[in-house]
């Protein structure tokens, strides 16, 4: 496709984004246009040539990993040898000096409330409306679609409201507030109103029971806030515990209201306290079109102004961003409290280049510098106060930046930050920087990257899965490693865990930074959610991700239960974490039978299959993807790294072969167009296997995975994309 572009100084700017930003970014944030894109081309002319070494330097130490295996493959593996040669190669860096971070001018939901956090694709603007509005979500909606209601003794889902089934909601809410909140020697269950009592400025809670006896909170403290109608009845009333709140609301006129004694209508839980809107991992951006359409949302969520419509019953429904939520308190003072999720972005990694702009030559320039340009260029409507809705009341730009390697690769971050901020006219530190800790060299150096970001650090966070791709990738030559779900048992799984932790209470983060854990990929199967995720909070993670508003609502009831500052500080006592758990790969310990191989091979491949034919086929970058036993699951390029990963060490390692590799795929292929066939825009695989992009792509990120640079899928899915948009 043919791009027309704009040349201003040393740089060509792809025109649909040149007139994007004269249009409808720059305008009113103060900013030159020629100013902005003669910086930007110094920015690139200074700090390319770093980027490039950087990930020079990426290859140079891969190669010398492989080198070091291939000689050890006669011997035992000695992890005092192998620590002093990542020494010696620079992979292991000297201690960071003990210090506390000191980073200033964080948002609250950031620095003082635990709570879920939700990433979203920010090329999909329903989506993220949806994401920004998830900050108070409904507990009786949340409930009442999901399985941790039971379908038992009349309590079917079905097509309309089932009176029965909602009982069960309300039964669940009534022992939920009373283990919350209590109620002096009563419950929930036998509320029949609720009152105020006093003057304006002195206002207490009465709860009226059945018997018509009164009774108050356990906690008077807990009642913060509330809302009277016209009449002075009360229509809402505020809790909050572990700084979080949730909202009682009232309406006995209302269908579900009128059904209870009390007259609730509803119970509002503050739930995505924030959300990072995403231009990586879930995203399918792969040219300057695309990329116009993020960042026109992302400009748009921080005037305040982005909508979306979407047809529903026959009717147009027009999404926008909720207002801020106002009460009174007991006081007699007004109470605002932010309507919306804090928005974070996370920009691509140092390794993704693009043709959006290119220098002097024709050559692309590092995406990662365009992303942190640009989405610091719309922030200034939200700094500069010129909004519809506020993001940051502390004046700060919080940026995520995956995939950086070690401590190197964020000092080099942060001196990007710099140079935009100066560009911009912004204050120093402006820019805040979160480190996604997925990659083994920052795991291995975290307190050493915390160092180097002291001043602007705002976020940690642990993820499983590119973690473990990236623990495959660089451990390729030592030997085949275990299926999956047996890696996750590996002792350097919960070390890796633990350590990010223990390392970010070490470096001053708590009351500061977030120290996140990872997603939870089932978004139907919230029961098992609710068992297993309450483990984050409670190993001292103030935020982890979820999939979908009502998985944040029911994540942040695992808040109210657990009281994370009481969990870090009991936490910062404990002993440190052995590194040689961290460093030792979970290899093969045993002989699998064939029957165990194919089992993970079709699994792997399924979820590969699924995921490509819709990245590649439909530029649809996370979806909900049914998996072999067609539980669905939350897929982007992260699940897709380690399961090409896990089947590129196995034919590297002779554990399958290519013929049985093309023969799994082929067999999935049907599977996976079978599990689609209701959806207009999939292009099957199957009919055509060998002029089928999608499929040809799958196969690539397997046979080619062990070449590719740190096993990363962008290359592959970039090409075979740009190729399914020019065949439609």
């Amino acid at each position: 496709m043919n791009i027309e572009y704009i040349e201003i100084e040393n740089i060509k700017i792809a025109k649909p984004l040149y007139d994007l930003v004269e249009q409808e970014i720059i305008p009113n944030t103060g900013i030159n246009t020629n100013h902005f894109w003669t910086s930007f081309g110094s920015i690139i002319n200074d700090l390319e040539p770093d980027n490039r070494s950087l990930l020079n330097k990426r290859t140079d130490i891969q190669n010398n990993i492989n080198s070091w295996h291939d000689n050890q493959k006669s011997k035992r593996f000695n992890i005092e040898e192998y620590k002093t040669f990542l020494k010696d190669i620079g992979y292991l860096t000297p201690d960071a000096p003990d210090f506390q971070i000191t980073t200033t001018n964080v948002d609250e939901e950031i620095s003082s409330i635990a709570g879920p956090q939700l990433v979203v694709p920010v090329d999909n603007a329903r989506f993220a409306i949806n994401a920004a509005n998830a900050r108070w979500w409904s507990l009786y909606d949340s409930l009442y679609g999901t399985d941790i209601i039971s379908e038992d003794n009349n309590g079917e889902k079905g097509t309309s409201y089932n009176p029965h089934r909602g009982a069960k909601v309300v039964a669940y809410c009534s022992i939920l507030l009373d283990s919350i909140f209590g109620l002096q020697n009563s419950s929930f269950a036998h509320v029949s109103n609720f009152s105020l009592k006093g003057d304006d400025t002195s206002k207490e809670l009465v709860i009226t029971l059945s018997n018509e006896q009164e009774t108050n909170l356990l906690n008077p403290s807990n009642f913060v806030g509330y809302i009277q109608n016209n009449e002075g009845e009360l229509t809402s009333i505020l809790l909050k515990n572990n700084n979080l709140h949730i909202e009682i609301q009232i309406d006995r006129s209302h269908p579900i209201g009128i059904q209870h004694s009390a007259g609730i209508k509803d119970v509002l839980i503050e739930s995505a306290i924030t959300t990072i809107q995403d231009f990586e991992d879930s995203v399918a951006a792969v040219d300057v079109f695309d990329k116009v359409i993020a960042y026109r949302n992302w400009t748009e969520l921080m005037k305040g102004t982005c909508t979306s419509t979407l047809e529903k019953d026959g009717k147009v429904i027009e999404r926008t961003l909720n207002p801020d939520k106002n009460f009174k308190t007991p006081d007699g003072k007004d109470l605002t409290l932010h309507g919306r999720s804090l928005l974070l972005v996370r920009n691509v990694g140092i390794h993704m280049y693009t043709n959006a702009v290119i220098n002097q030559s024709g050559e692309e320039i590092p995406e990662g510098f365009l992303d942190a340009m640009i989405t610091s260029l719309a922030a200034l409507h939200d700094i500069q106060g010129k909004t519809k809705y506020s993001n940051s009341r502390t004046k700060s730009m919080y940026i995520v930046k995956p995939k950086m390697h070690g401590p190197e690769e964020v000092a080099f971050t942060v001196k990007l930050f710099e140079r935009i901020e100066k560009a911009l006219g912004l204050e120093k530190n402006t820019l805040k920087i979160g480190i996604m800790d997925e990659e083994r060299r920052t795991t291995v150096n975290l307190k050493q990257c915390i160092y180097e970001a002291r001043e602007r650090i705002i976020f940690i966070n642990t993820g499983f899965l590119d973690r473990t791709g990236d623990e495959i990738h660089t451990s390729m030559e030592a030997g085949p490693v275990l299926p999956k779900g047996e890696i996750r048992t590996q002792p350097w799984i919960k070390a890796y865990e633990d350590q990010n932790v223990d390392i970010g209470i070490e470096s001053g983060l708590v009351g500061t930074a977030q120290i996140g854990k990872g997603m939870w990929a089932m978004p139907d199967e919230m029961k098992a959610m609710m068992a297993a995720k309450i483990s984050h909070p409670e190993s001292g993670a103030n935020t982890a991700w979820v999939p979908s508003p009502t998985a944040a609502a029911l994540h942040a009831i695992h808040y109210h239960m657990v009281n994370v500052n009481q969990i870090q500080k009991d936490i910062s006592i404990r002993d440190s974490i052995n590194l040689n758990d961290i460093l030792t790969p979970p290899l093969m310990d045993k002989k699998l039978s064939e029957n165990e191989i194919l089992q993970e091979l079709e699994n792997n491949a399924q979820g590969i299959l699924g995921y490509v034919s819709r990245w590649v086929g439909q530029g649809i970058g996370c979806s909900k993807i049914p998996d072999i036993n067609n539980i669905g699951l939350m897929e982007d390029r992260a699940t897709l790294r380690i399961s090409s990963q896990h089947i590129s060490n196995w034919l590297y390692h002779d554990i399958t072969s290519q013929e049985e590799v093309v023969t799994v795929f082929k067999k999935m292929a049907k599977i996976v167009d079978e599990q689609n066939k209701g959806d207009n825009n999939y292009i099957p695989m199957s009919s055509d296997y060998d002029k089928s992009i999608e499929f040809q792509a799958a196969l690539d990120l397997v046979f080619l995975g062990r070449e590719t640079t740190n096993g990363y899928t962008e290359p592959v899915l970039h090409t075979k994309r740009a190729e399914a948009k020019n065949r439609n």
